[in-house]
């Protein structure tokens, strides 16, 4: 049986490289059930949670890596998120008609963000221009000017499942282009059917029998979101007197709700003039 919802690292230790695998089933799933959108647009959002989770493996952090694209295509926003536990969320911004437009143009030109934000500590975030005609693409030119990797991902989705494949040279050692070139022409074979439906060891081994490959033990995901009525009313706090109580003048309640997995969270007017006139009370607003 598959196991889906898991990360699996890989390492060729002789050749200098490593790599990612990740199949998601019921964790993509409940994360696309809160998002709009055109099955194209849906599907790219399945990519980006792959990605997000392959790229999380890569470095160690406690907090959170957020992917966003920007652009003037098809998709106004994209976001996937990832905890360093691989909890995953996400949404998808899109214009009308998206599903008119070729896929080489959903995301357009405007920018990729990779910001990676540590429970204690600075976030730290590398910004380049998107390029390329696809997610993976755009991903592979990031690595290669902002950190110096070669890199290369393999992204696919469809209604039940996502999965991805990555490849990257490790940090500080060298590599033959000869084999980098060897197991990205292999890698090339995979099919999309093969990764949304087979499991890790099969798959590895039917890209990589001939080679020297180390596989570590599976990591699980899962879908969760982290909002909260405190998150919210730290936001609401942040806005000031003179704008909320603007909108309550519209309307008795300010009501939020959490784009990532519609949650929604009402207040009041005793509410925001608690949250004003004491900062965020965490046991009143928790």
């Amino acid at each position: 049986m598959v196991k889906q919802d898991s990360l699996r690292r890989f390492l060729f230790a002789e050749l200098g490289l490593r790599g990612a695998w990740v199949q998601l089933g019921d964790s993509w799933r409940e994360a696309k059930q809160h998002q709009q959108g055109e099955a194209n647009v849906q599907l790219l959002l399945g990519q980006a949670l792959a990605a997000v989770v392959m790229l999380s493996a890569t470095i160690k952090f406690n907090g959170s890596m957020i992917l966003q694209t920007q652009g003037d295509g098809a998709i106004r926003t994209l976001v996937a998120q990832t905890t360093h536990d691989r909890k995953i969320r996400g949404l998808v911004r899109a214009n009308d008609r998206a599903e008119e437009w070729p896929a080489a143009s959903l995301l357009g030109n405007g920018r990729l963000v990779l910001t990676i934000a540590p429970n204690q500590g600075e976030p730290y975030q590398g910004i380049v221009a998107l390029a390329g005609d696809n997610l993976a693409t755009a991903l592979e030119t990031y690595f290669l000017q902002s950190e110096q990797l070669q890199t290369r991902l393999w992204l696919f989705a469809d209604d039940h499942h996502a999965a991805g494949l990555m490849l990257q040279e490790l940090p500080q050692q060298q590599q033959e282009e000869e084999d980098w070139e060897r197991l990205c022409l292999l890698a090339d074979t995979a099919t999309a059917q093969e990764m949304l439906s087979l499991d890790c060891e099969t798959m590895l081994y039917r890209l990589f029998n001939q080679e020297e490959l180390r596989l570590f033990n599976a990591e699980p995901v899962s879908f969760a979101c982290t909002c909260s009525r405190l998150r919210i009313a730290k936001t609401l706090n942040a806005m000031g007197r003179d704008e909320l109580e603007d909108m309550l003048g519209e309307r008795p309640i300010i009501e939020v709700t959490c784009e990532f997995c519609g949650a929604a969270y009402n207040f009041d007017k005793i509410d925001i003039e608690v949250i004003l006139r004491d900062g965020v009370a965490d046991a009143y607003v928790e």
